[in-house]
């Protein structure tokens, strides 16, 4: 292995030679107390920058065993190292010198949450970071001594201010490390105490903008528990916590608009994840088998089994291998909702802004005016208990313009300027008073759905050229030739997973005969988690790659679910 030393000679050697020359840093460089590898070298100052691989010694880092002695701790180690390193990025570095992205180092995008990511790895032996570096060019010349000047210079600093244990805050280590497992323990109670969800007293759910996660500074007003929901938790770093806890079953949340109805769903839709300190919804937890439902006028879907909430449609379309380029509100609902069961989803989240009016509700009016055996669709009003009482399926329902839903509700909140109140007993004593109830549609029991079996070679991860192509924003996914929309998913929190989610995909189409298990799509996927569980994000890749952050199974489906060449694997479709 050559050392620093040589690089720095090699760097005097290759000034202003043509661009490609920079070819030959790749490989691994000795520094005294860390290990550069140069994985991927750029072809030109345009294009997508370098990619370089540090790791640093424990008996160097030397970061206290017991911050990485269990998994939620290792994450939330890891992923305040993401954060310190892009903090520390613009204090000990120049930036932009030269043409194109020449000079600048950077690091993964991060949101809020906690997740594990791929930029930077904890173990017993060492710490690694992934660094992405546009090395410097005049034009396509190279600009040897600034290369000099960032390798060996900025980048040292960058590794000893952020990666060395000695020279960070011990305080803000260790808060950030048992917030995430504060929040961990958290949700594992949720299934102890029959509870889908949980909202700290005291939490900010407000963010500061439409386009911005960050929490609400000015204004926001503290989540405050109604006492007959409030319960409280132990945190094994915090101590006991009150909040709201959300039991299984159906729960509706009320109130006028602007009042906190969609917020309160937004911050459990979240709540799946871990978040930082400071966030707000740090201890705002959701059992991670939540799934957000809603209409996609427009979505393709492929052979879903939607009988349960649409049949006997009059073009004769047979709704238990339903296919659609270009699906309606109603039936892509009924998809989003089957596919979601189909991989585990065991607490739904629907808010009837974003939701089919005519899959929602039909009401007493309506029935008598159109017959059930004119109606193709089974309303979810009629199915939501169904749900619950036969698969054990919970709902959280956003609903501020049907009281029909107090029928079948178990836990009814209103959200009156941002605080719950519990009004379960008003709003079936407002049933019971009004009466005439609407009658059940769609049968007395939910039923069984088929499942799919995918053809895993119908994703076509390559393109026409043969070349493996992933390209993740937070809107699409492009996939091979094939673009993905994701524009109206709401549950992936960083553009990392949407990444992440294409190589899985990817992985799937060529190796996936390695999981053990060729059967329906939720078998597969839950094989996927585990392999993903066990191993990590890093197994599945090409190459050591710093950008991504590891999804869920709900959000690998939701992905395969819009891939436009999906076929079933009987070929029926």
């Amino acid at each position: 292995m050559a050392d620093y030393r040589a690089l720095e000679a090699l760097l005097t050697r290759i000034d202003g030679a043509g661009y490609g020359a920079y070819k030959r840093l790749q490989g691994t460089w000795a520094f005294p107390d860390f290990t550069l590898h140069v994985e991927h070298v750029q072809g030109d100052p345009f294009a997508a920058p370098s990619r370089l691989r540090v790791s640093v010694p424990q008996e160097v880092a030397r970061f206290p065993a017991d911050l990485f002695s269990n998994k939620p701790r290792r994450i939330a180690l890891e992923d305040f190292l993401v954060r310190k390193l892009a903090m520390e990025i613009p204090r000990c570095t120049k930036g932009s010198r030269g043409s194109g992205h020449s000079g600048e180092f950077s690091v993964v995008d991060f949101g809020q949450c906690i997740l594990p990511r791929t930029a930077v790895a904890v173990s017993e032996e060492k710490v690694e970071a992934v660094i992405s570096c546009g090395l410097p060019a005049a034009g396509r010349r190279i600009l040897g001594r600034q290369a000099r000047e960032m390798l060996l210079s900025e980048l040292p600093e960058l590794v000893r201010r952020a990666l060395f244990y000695r020279n960070l805050d011990p305080q803000a280590v260790r808060r950030h490390v048992e917030c995430g497992e504060d929040a961990e323990a958290l949700r594992a109670q949720l299934y102890e105490r029959d509870l889908v969800a949980f909202v700290a007293e005291g939490a900010i759910l407000p963010r500061a903008s439409g386009v911005s996660d960050r929490p609400l500074r000015t204004g926001a007003i503290p989540f405050v528990p109604p006492e007959s929901l409030a319960v409280t938790l132990e945190r094994p770093n915090g101590g006991p916590i009150r909040g709201m806890g959300i039991p299984t079953g159906v729960t509706l949340i009320v109130g006028g608009g602007y009042h906190g109805k969609s917020t309160l769903l937004s911050a459990l839709a979240q709540g799946v994840y871990n978040h930082i300190p400071g966030d707000g919804r740090e201890y705002v937890v959701t059992r991670r088998e939540a799934v957000v439902i809603r209409a996609e006028d427009g979505r393709f879907v492929c052979g879903v089994d939607i009988s349960p909430f649409i049949s006997n449609l009059p073009n004769g379309t047979d709704t238990h291998r339903f296919t659609s380029q270009n699906a309606s509100g109603s039936t892509s609902q009924a998809a989003n909702i089957i596919e979601a069961l189909e991989v585990g989803a065991k607490v739904l989240l629907v808010d009837e802004d974003t939701s089919a009016t005519n899959f929602m509700i039909r009401d007493e009016r309506m029935q008598a005016l159109v017959s059930k055996d004119k109606e193709p669709i089974t309303p979810f009003i009629d199915r939501v208990r169904q749900l619950y009482q036969e698969l054990g399926v919970s709902t959280v329902l956003v609903m501020g313009g049907s009281g029909d839903y107090f029928e079948v509700a178990d836990t009814v909140i209103m959200m009156d300027a941002y605080r719950p109140r519990d009004v379960t007993e008003e709003a079936k004593r407002i049933a019971r008073k009004l009466g005439h109830p609407r009658k059940q549609e769609g049968g007395e029991r939910f039923g069984h759905f088929l499942p799919r079996v995918v053809d895993l070679a119908s994703i076509q991860p390559r393109t026409r050229k043969g070349r493996l192509k992933v390209q993740g924003s937070r809107m699409a996914l492009r996939l091979g030739n094939y673009t993905i929309d994701l524009s109206r998913v709401h549950q992936f929190a960083e553009v990392g997973q949407v990444r992440a989610v294409g190589y899985l995909l990817a992985w799937l189409a060529e190796q996936g005969h390695k999981l053990g298990t060729d059967g329906p799509v939720g078998e597969v996927l839950s094989a996927l988690e585990r392999k993903l569980e066990e191993e990590g994000l890093v197994s599945f890749l090409p190459a050591r790659y710093g950008d991504l952050a590891q999804p869920r199974r709900f959000e690998i489906a939701i992905a395969l679910n819009r891939l436009r060449t999906l076929r079933l694997r009987d070929g029926s479709l």
